[in-house]
């Protein structure tokens, strides 16, 4: 907390002026990461091309996010505080980021790129990035997360559309 204080230039007090306690100050700095995340990956999705050129420019998105803001990056996935859902405002950020996904792979089951369920497949998605980028950013890639998410969706195109394995 002091150091959230200096960086804001206060004293490390001054912020319980403000807020209850340091929950509902993380809670705050989660909710604001959360939607300065959904912004990046918007502007991504909202960009020119079909749905996998968009896709392919959200899994950009989201991994330059997540380096060039790796403290924001681990506080909103690496943390949770108990009792988060005391927290409205988070809630909803939290929500908008999700729904994201879901509508970039509705987006690209619509035009045929991809088949099955846009929740499923979105979460699919989330887990496979999210494990990249946090591989990247413990120094474990060989190559660096763009060139392994690059792969990796690929990759998880192919099996998408893929005929189902039979029983």
């Amino acid at each position: 907390m002091r150091t959230l204080a200096a960086e804001a230039g206060c004293s490390p007090m001054t912020p319980y002026r403000y807020f209850k306690d340091k929950d509902e100050i993380l809670a705050a700095v989660r909710a604001l990461a959360f939607d300065r995340f959904s912004d990046a990956l918007e502007a991504a999705a909202n960009g020119s091309g079909d749905s996998r050129a968009r896709s392919t420019a959200v899994g950009e998105a989201y991994v330059r996010f997540a380096l060039e803001n790796r403290e924001a990056y681990r506080l909103m996935f690496a943390m949770s505080v108990s009792g988060d859902e005391r927290f409205p405002d988070l809630a909803r950020a939290r929500a908008r980021s999700n729904g994201n996904m879901t509508a970039y792979v509705q987006a690209m089951i619509d035009e045929g790129a991809l088949k099955g369920d846009a929740g499923a497949i979105g979460q699919m998605f989330w887990a496979a990035i999210h494990g990249v980028v946090m591989l990247d950013m413990t120094g474990l890639l060989r190559d660096g997360a763009d060139a392994l998410r690059r792969e990796m969706m690929r990759t998880l195109f192919i099996g998408l559309n893929a005929a189902p394995a039979r029983s």
